[in-house]
């Protein structure tokens, strides 16, 4: 076995956004992300970025729909080890929290983290995160994050009737490439958190942000429409509310109903 004195220190990783690739079109930001890990040309900190996804993915298999050239559609390629698979929430959350920090650095008023990892301003959507993962046997290798945040788009499809842009917010516009770039900064900070400071801070200040806490929500669950108060989200990643017989709930279990 070497001395210690010979050891090399531990490499440090590189930060989220040192490799940033900017494609022109390309059917989905993470399908991208997901070739280059499966082939072995991947490493942490790895962001790509599009002006066009034409078949963009966001939660639940919906598709994520974003006009060409006007709104950050973006994977970053990340290796979580020092998380385990049943700490998938944390890595959710705090990704959620930077780009809650990256859009509220442009306006003073409020943004909002809807659970478990959209983000609002009012009753309106403008942003959302799919993370991917990627398994070595019961470890977890990669996980690809994608982000989509509306940035310049001034009308939505009818579909979309809760959707909002940075433009609409702040009546600006915006180089979408160039606030990618800063975004990359965005998460790094938060990542670097998560991994040297733990969860504990990153899950105060998500549900201080917290989408309706504190407040009256409509939620269905199984078809059925009810009404519960958001208490807040616990360290597994479970949505607690305040009326029995159920207090809490899982990703998957219910969705959020927006008038």
């Amino acid at each position: 076995m070497p001395h210690p004195a010979t050891i090399p220190p531990h490499k440090p990783e590189p930060p989220i956004g040192h490799s940033f690739t900017a494609l022109q079109s390309v059917d989905s930001t993470n399908n991208y992300a997901m070739a280059q890990v499966h082939a072995g040309l991947a490493r942490h900190g790895m962001a790509i970025f599009a002006r066009e996804q034409y078949a963009g993915r966001g939660q639940r298999g919906r598709t994520w729909v974003a006009a060409p050239g006007d709104n950050i559609t973006m994977s970053v390629v990340l290796e979580p080890h020092f998380l385990s698979l049943s700490q998938q929430f944390q890595l959710s959350a705090a990704l959620s929290l930077a780009i809650h920090d990256f859009l509220q650095s442009f306006t003073l008023t409020p943004f909002y983290i809807k659970w478990p990892n959209d983000l609002y301003w009012g009753d309106r959507k403008a942003a959302g995160i799919l993370i991917e993962s990627i398994l070595k046997g019961d470890k977890w290798a990669f996980a690809v994050a994608g982000i989509g945040i509306n940035i310049n788009q001034n009308s939505f499809p009818p579909g979309l009737l809760h959707a909002v842009s940075l433009q609409q917010v702040t009546g600006r516009h915006f180089e979408p490439e160039a606030l990618a770039r800063q975004l990359c900064e965005c998460l790094q900070a938060r990542y670097v958190q998560l991994r040297q400071e733990g969860f504990e801070p990153i899950l105060k200040e998500y549900n201080r942000v917290l989408f309706r806490a504190g407040q009256l929500a409509t939620l269905r669950k199984d078809g059925r429409e009810f009404q519960t108060t958001i208490l807040g989200v616990s360290e597994a990643g479970r949505l607690l509310t305040g009326e029995e017989p159920e207090t809490g709930f899982g990703f998957g279990d219910i969705q959020w109903v927006i008038s």
